[in-house]
């Protein structure tokens, strides 16, 4: 009774070898577990003992896509034992391939992406420029997708499609993606153009655009400045091509011009007395590099104008030095008897 069973026929095949072919496809699976279950609780512990971490990497990485390998290679060879229509057959090895291949581009992903962040990472941590830093990520999702890329265009090689005919088409219409995206390829060279040029680093201060912060994160299309008020501003990278770039953080030293107005009725010897203490408090003010320079510069509508310029060091407190010398000056000058000027008017009225 059950070889009468077994014996019956369906869509071609017999219950038996429905059986078989069921059987077969499990029998993958439970492999693929048990794959799996070996790579987790044997092979991970042998590599364990080793010195080096690259047999632990690589072990961790290869477990899931060859695990997903061995089960759509079961699969497809149960299936392959059916009596099927040729079309069936022919859909079914083209998927199997494409899938199988799929598994190594993802194996490959995962071991680059590993190395990445075993070996290069460290490395760039340990140089002191900036460059690397920036550029590896860039790198590592554009190996990441060179990877998929090539690996899909072969999956769809090894399943009959014809990938000429699919890259000429891509190609006509990534041209006119490219007219299209245009502003994104600007900000890309622009990227680029800010890796090789380095017209400023991350946490430079700049001023660009009408912006004045510090760099953040600077991406292949857009870069982050966070200006001085603690907002992030998202910059487009050509608009470092486009427009000038102030780095701030390159000067030598600070700059400071001070316009001083002093009474009318100031002498000529309080004014060189005037001058005299103005190069004092800059010299004697920690911070202040070089001699400042003090000029009579002109007679003002309401006042005797100083004009004094002092310059302070990279890297000081900028505004503490500049309250430290306004200050000094302002106790000096009180002390001498030194007016400053206000605006005034004299009013003359004629006689009649």
């Amino acid at each position: 009774m059950l070889e009468g069973i077994g014996d019956r026929t369906f869509y071609g095949n017999t219950i038996s070898q429905w059986v078989t072919a069921l059987a077969i496809v499990v029998a993958a699976v439970l492999v693929g577990k048990l794959a799996y279950w070996l790579f987790g609780n044997v092979v991970k512990k042998i590599t364990a003992r080793t010195k080096t971490r690259l047999d632990d990497l690589i072990i961790d990485m290869v477990e899931e896509p060859v695990v997903f390998a061995i089960t759509i290679a079961g699969v497809w060879y149960g299936i392959n034992t059916l009596t099927l229509p040729e079309l069936v057959h022919a859909w079914m090895g083209n998927a199997s391939h494409f899938l199988i291949i799929v598994a190594v581009a993802w194996l490959v992903s995962r071991l680059l992406d590993a190395l990445y962040t075993e070996y290069l990472v460290p490395i760039t941590a340990k140089t002191e420029t900036d460059l690397d830093d920036q550029l590896l990520p860039i790198l590592r999702k554009g190996t990441k997708v060179t990877v998929w890329i090539v690996g899909v265009i072969v999956a769809l090689n090894n399943a009959g499609y014809d990938v000429g005919a699919l890259i000429a088409g891509l190609g006509i219409g990534g041209l006119a993606l490219a007219m299209a995206a245009k502003d994104t390829v600007s900000n890309i060279f622009g990227g680029f153009t800010i890796f090789t040029d380095r017209p400023f680093k991350l946490n430079d201060r700049i001023k660009v655009a009408g912006y004045d912060g510090f760099i953040r994160e600077i991406g292949v299309r857009s870069t982050r400045l966070q200006t001085l008020e603690g907002r992030i501003v998202t910059i487009p990278n050509s608009t470092f091509s486009d427009s000038p770039v102030e780095n701030i953080s390159l000067e030598p030293n600070r700059k400071v011009v001070a316009n001083l107005g002093l009474t009318y009725d100031t002498k000529p010897e309080q004014m060189s007395e005037a001058q005299e203490l103005l190069r004092q408090v800059a010299k004697e003010t920690e911070g202040v590099v070089d001699e400042a320079l003090v000029s009579f510069t002109e007679f003002g509508d309401s006042a005797l104008n100083i004009l004094l310029i002092y310059y302070i060091e990279a890297g000081a407190d900028i505004l503490g030095i500049q309250n430290a010398v306004n200050m000094r000056i302002l106790e000096r000058f009180n002390a001498k008897g030194l007016e400053f000027a206000y605006p005034t008017q004299t009013l003359y009225t004629k006689q009649a």
